[in-house]
């Protein structure tokens, strides 16, 4: 029986107010006036680093997601709770997960004044696919086509639950843009950056800011804000985020108001300012912090180095160093986060953190491991990961391993993983949260050289082709056991979260795989 996936609900309900300050996906003050009577002025943010691009489909960068998400839209978003929600769609119809068709919300503007067609979603579809990782084999020689001005249809070579879940995403995510945009984009990127969102762009000035403006003519869906669906408003008239390195300076500014909102609040000073009244935070669950284990070359590329530092790390004792208050990070096992109910998983969690250094020296023994150099590469530009690697190297040395660390600025150091895997044997970095495995850069079969296996490629395909996402879980299930039993391609040290700042004259501000920034007022 055909069954219409997503369909928009048209509601008239003000928007709730939501207050919260906690660690869920979804949290923050949201007491911002629907009625747009506390709108107008301008919103301040300071960020930890400059975007490479704001072409979203094209760089998986969390600071693309993040600053490109006021400017474009996509067809489907997540709500708080990770489920697809339309946007840029009105409904999704599918009869066997094969075919989709979409109905386009009709008299959509662009920030330069054209009409949003089937025409623009489909070109930029098709770049989407392209470019983004997160598409993995469901779109494999799949095809959009205008059926009309405002219907699309997706056709796929295999039938897949994971669609909307996929197109839903944040990272590198479906942004629709006009075709004209799409198709003179020349191999670097887009040139220029035109969407459908709340705010539109309007200036960058290198290693100072980017400035965005209000879209007079953008048109809300109705419905109460949940995550990045329901209704949004742009409530103020400019917001200019500048890129603000040193998170001392960016607290700074916080507290004299230089700023009203701040990313990357410095963690070894959160037992501090969380007393400050003048300062409210969000403690946002960001991702899994890991140690990259090289498959492809070096110690590590042998199963039995992987294990025995996976029996002798201490990931409680790591975390402390890295995120020095029990309130910021969480032990856990799931590649996929907790709130994901979906996904989340508990396979293989028995050989998680044993913190086991003797029995880890025995395996390092029977190994025949001769004392041979361990190149860490970590970066200072994220000082958790800096410190963190300081915890590692310490507690390798304890179970006999010559562990040395390599500091490098961030740049430096994301060369080194994707261009050099003859340099190093493992790297402190973090994955932010997806909403589907497939979408995991943990078992990716290209990032960091790869996770050099077939099985996980094969077990992918077979999760993203399952008729139903119970049938999918199952397979999932096995292929964690599986990751963590026999292939370790990093290892896991547990969730960490994210420190957002913002002023007692910000009210509206929530987060869900990102900060989101429409629906968000501030008074003078």
């Amino acid at each position: 029986m055909k069954r219409n996936l997503l369909l928009i609900t048209i509601l008239t309900a003000m928007l709730f107010i939501v207050a919260a300050c906690g660690s869920d996906s979804s949290s923050g003050n949201n007491d911002s006036d629907a009625s747009g009577e506390n709108s107008g002025g301008t919103l301040n943010i300071a960020i930890d680093g400059a975007p490479p691009s704001l072409d979203q489909p094209a760089v998986s960068a969390t600071a693309t997601r993040d600053a490109a998400r006021p400017i474009f839209e996509s067809l489907v978003v997540t709500d708080s709770k990770f489920n697809p929600q339309p946007m840029l769609a009105e409904s999704i119809d599918t009869e066997d997960n094969k075919t989709y068709t979409f109905h386009l919300r009709e008299g959509i503007k662009f920030h330069n004044g054209e009409e949003m067609t089937a025409e623009d979603v489909v070109a930029s579809m098709e770049r989407w696919m392209e470019k983004s990782s997160v598409t993995g084999n469901i779109f494999e020689d799949a095809t959009w086509t205008a059926e009309d001005d405002y219907t699309v249809v997706l056709e796929l070579e295999e039938a897949s639950a994971l669609v909307l879940d996929t197109i839903a995403s944040s990272k590198q995510a479906a942004g629709i843009m006009p075709k004209e945009i799409v198709e003179s984009a020349p191999a670097e990127g887009v040139q220029e950056y035109i969407g459908t969102g709340p705010f539109k762009f309007a200036e960058w000035r290198q290693d100072q800011y980017i400035r965005y403006e209000k879209f007079e003519d953008y048109q809300p869906v109705s419905g109460e804000p949940d995550g990045l669906a329901g209704k949004k408003e742009a409530l103020v008239d400019e917001i200019y985020l500048h890129i603000v390195t040193d998170p001392t300076t960016r607290l700074t500014g916080l507290q004299t108001g230089e700023y009203d909102i701040v990313h990357g609040l410095p963690y070894d000073m959160y037992n501090d300012f969380k007393e400050d009244p003048n300062i409210e935070t969000i403690m946002a669950k960001e991702g899994n912090q890991v140690l990259i284990m090289n498959n492809v070359e070096g110690l590590s590329s042998d199963i039995k180095m992987r294990q025995a530092i996976n029996v002798g790390l201490n990931h409680e004792d790591i975390l402390m160093a890295a995120f020095p208050n029990e309130d910021l990070f969480t032990i856990d096992s799931s590649y996929m986060d907790r709130e994901i109910e979906t996904w989340a998983s508990d396979a293989g969690s028995e050989y998680y953190n044993q913190n086991d250094p003797e029995k880890a020296k025995e395996m390092l023994d029977e190994m025949g491991y001769a004392g041979e150099e361990f190149t860490i590469l970590t970066t200072r530009d994220y000082i958790e990961f800096y410190n963190a690697g300081i915890a590692i190297q310490e507690q390798l040395k304890q179970m006999g391993i010559n562990a040395q660390l390599e500091v490098y600025d961030w740049p430096t150091m994301v060369d080194k993983i994707e261009n050099n895997q003859d340099e190093w044997d493992a790297v402190v970095n973090s994955f932010s949260v997806v909403s589907t495995p497939p979408q995991l850069l943990a078992l990716s079969d290209s990032y960091a050289g790869g996770v050099n296996d077939d099985k996980v490629g094969e077990m992918m395909k077979q999760i993203e082709v399952a008729p139903t996402t119970e049938e999918a879980k199952a397979i999932w299930d096995e292929l964690q056991l599986y990751a963590w039993e026999e292939l370790l391609p990093v290892i896991q040290n547990g969730v960490y979260h994210y420190l957002y700042g913002y002023g007692t004259n910000v009210e509206g501000l929530t987060t869900t795989s990102g900060p989101v920034y429409w629906n968000v007022s501030v008074t003078e």
